[in-house]
């Protein structure tokens, strides 16, 4: 793909960071495949004779010497992770194995052509390099510190070998707002559900059909669950399942959708078989079903689709059985998704929820993935023993994945007070302290490292995890002042 029609980057402010990432967009990094990623940061590393560390899992920590009368200073970590999570739009021809990442600048705003852009975590990887090669910014040694495998599960900071890590202060560089400072977040687990299902013959006189949910902005499923934006595999459960109540008779071949355990899912859709007098049936039931939907979605989903037409592709399985139908819709139906609890003692903050992530059938199975939330590690404990129980009661085999624990707040540490008072004295302004409902790898890092202290920053970024993923060129601006006037008060502790 030419340069032309990647788009460019050229002449963004602050150029460090953005030539850094403009090299960075171009190199395929999804989760569990950050080989060419990892190659790519070595060769940057060799390029300017910094040491690389690295562990059996792959982790890497580059080494960047401070400059002349800074060696004295406290090394600083500054940790990002190399991954991205893969989503693209369904009419979006992109091979995120090897192919680069549009991009268009769109006034304020950089965004990727129909994909997810990567500026989640790209940007903290970026601003971390630039940071390192940037006269301007005064600072002491350096380890940064690039994990793998994060978006699936903090994969890569699980199994990270502390002997790599030599400094005690950690920036973190994967907040996606600009005007907090974040010093805790929530633990994650997972529960997978496997329904066994049989299979019958197709009723006499049916036709191919398949219902379709898309146009939801979708999102990540810890950021933005709070949001209630519409999940599409509840909502072709929810048209199904109206479907079975009102007596349709319908046949099943096929019921997909979602694609990551932490992204809220954009589309759905499900393979059916129908006589023209259930086709018609059907279509009185979504039409009667439409009003509540808008009224369910349309303020923070307006753009949402269910539609009835004919199929991409014919499914070419058989049918499942009516109680294998229904077991496999009311299940879905009944598996919550959102909010599940509030915090008591942090206004506005999501304390738990669940995301109905992923639903996929084969000739044999169908298999729903769960993915739950909660800065209680009692209630991710709680959460997993109710899911476990709903898919015990529709006769589901389950396998409880492994989760992360909670990253407690420390608001009195002196790297968070030290951090704040940057904040207040560079922008004239106080800073939030706060704590988030997605996964961070501090928490992690700070169980392996011992003595680790550890904040997190970082600039606007809006709907990661989905196509409209998208920064701001202008809370870059901000995030990366912001990151070399602490960096420098570290310098001179």
């Amino acid at each position: 793909m030419s340069d032309a029609a990647l788009g460019s980057l050229t002449g963004l402010e602050p150029c460090p960071v953005w030539d850094c990432f403009d090299a960075i967009r171009r190199v395929p990094r999804p989760s569990k495949r950050e080989e060419k990623i990892a190659a790519y940061v070595r060769s940057w590393a060799a390029e300017r004779r910094f040491e690389v560390r690295a562990d059996t899992a792959g982790n890497l920590v580059v080494v960047v010497p401070a400059p002349a009368g800074r060696e004295n200073a406290p090394t600083v970590v500054l940790q990002a992770h190399l991954d991205m999570v893969c989503e693209k739009n369904a009419d979006v021809e992109h091979d995120f194995d090897n192919d680069p990442i549009a991009v268009d600048v769109d006034g304020d705003w950089v965004r990727a052509r129909g994909t997810t852009l990567g500026a989640d975590n790209g940007i903290g990887v970026a601003a971390a390099m630039a940071a390192a090669i940037d006269p301007d910014v005064e600072r002491g040694p350096l380890e940064l510190l690039f994990t793998l495998d994060e978006e699936t599960g903090l994969n890569g900071a699980a199994v990270l070998d502390p002997s790599i890590v030599q400094g005690r202060i950690l920036i973190n560089l994967d907040t996606e707002v600009d005007w907090a400072i974040l010093i805790g977040c929530a633990g994650a687990g997972g529960v997978g559900v496997t329904l066994d299902l049989e299979r019958t013959s197709a009723a006499p006189g049916t036709e191919p059909a398949e219902l379709f949910v898309s146009g939801l902005r979708g999102g990540h499923s810890g950021v933005d669950i709070h949001h209630n934006r519409g999940n599409a595999i509840k909502i072709a459960a929810r048209v199904l399942t109206e479907a079975v109540e009102r007596g349709v008779d319908f046949d099943l071949l096929a019921f997909d959708g979602g694609s990551k355990a932490n992204a809220i899912p954009r589309e759905a859709w499900a393979q059916l078989g129908l006589t023209p007098a259930a086709k018609s049936a059907f279509e009185e039931a979504l039409a009667d079903l439409r009003p509540e939907l808008e009224a369910d979605f349309g303020g923070v989903d307006p753009n949402l689709r269910v539609e009835l037409r004919p199929p991409r592709e014919v499914c070419e399985w058989s049918p499942l059985i009516a109680v294998d139908r229904d077991r496999l819709l009311r299940f879905v139906s009944a598996a919550p998704h959102g909010v599940l609890t509030m915090a008591r003692e942090v206004e506005g903050l999501v304390e738990t929820s669940n995301n109905v992530a992923v639903a996929k059938t084969t000739r044999e199975t169908a298999s729903v993935e769960l993915s739950f939330r909660s800065s209680v590690n009692p209630a991710l404990a709680s959460t997993a023993q109710s899911l476990r129980s709903l898919a015990h009661l529709a006769g589901g085999e389950v396998a409880t994945t492994r989760g992360y624990p909670g990253w407690k707040p420390e608001p009195d540490a002196p790297l968070v007070k030290q951090t704040a008072a940057v904040y207040e004295r560079v922008f004239g302004k106080e800073a939030r302290v706060l704590a988030v409902h997605a996964g961070i790898e501090c928490g992690l890092l700070a169980e392996k490292v011992p003595g680790l202290s550890a904040v997190s920053i970082g600039p606007e970024i809006c709907d990661p995890h989905s196509p409209s993923e998208r920064v701001r060129i202008s809370s870059v601006q901000k995030f990366y002042r912001f990151l070399g006037e602490l960096l420098a008060e570290l310098a001179e502790s």
